[in-house]
């Protein structure tokens, strides 16, 4: 899932220490696919792969620039160094100014590096992004170097 180099959907990498199968989405991360537990099959179906197309955003609500940036905001930044693997680093980059993270495979490097769900992306290899579309945010991440470097802001429990 996530930022991907060209590999097609069937390629599968085993997931290291918990014996599933990391599966490849697109490039544009518009197609997932999981093998096993924690989406819902389709009665009808009857493999074991799920696939979603398009999933819907997992944002709770539209969130700008300027507020991710205002001062004392509910957010807090965090950095990580994901070193990309044969399959990617693991996750999928969605949303408009700003971006935010879609998925992240839970045997991916992402994951490992601490990376989670609904994180918005701030900035990629000391670029900053926030105001970059999806689209140029995946095409700094394919073209850059294998170890990416990543500010992201995450949301403050309250």
């Amino acid at each position: 899932m996530g930022p991907r180099t060209a590999v097609s959907p069937s390629k599968e990498v085993k997931c290291r220490g918990q014996g599933g199968a990391r599966r490849r989405s697109s490039s544009d991360g518009s197609r997932y696919s999981q093998r096993g537990a924690g989406l819902a099959n389709n009665a009808s179906s009857s493999s074991s792969t799920t696939v979603l197309f398009n999933p819907k955003s997992v944002l709770k609500r539209p969130v700008s620039t300027e507020e991710l940036q205002r001062p004392g905001g509910p957010y807090i930044r965090k950095t990580f160094t994901i070193v990309g693997d044969a399959v990617g680093w693991g996750f999928v980059v969605r949303g408009n100014r700003p971006c935010h993270i879609q998925a992240v495979e839970p045997c991916g490097p992402a994951a490992a590096a601490g990376m989670k769900v609904c994180q918005f992306v701030v900035s990629v290899n000391r670029t900053n992004v926030l105001h970059l579309d999806y689209r140029t945010v995946s095409h700094l991440i394919l073209t850059g170097p294998r170890t990416l470097v990543m500010e992201v802001m995450e949301e403050t429990e309250n």
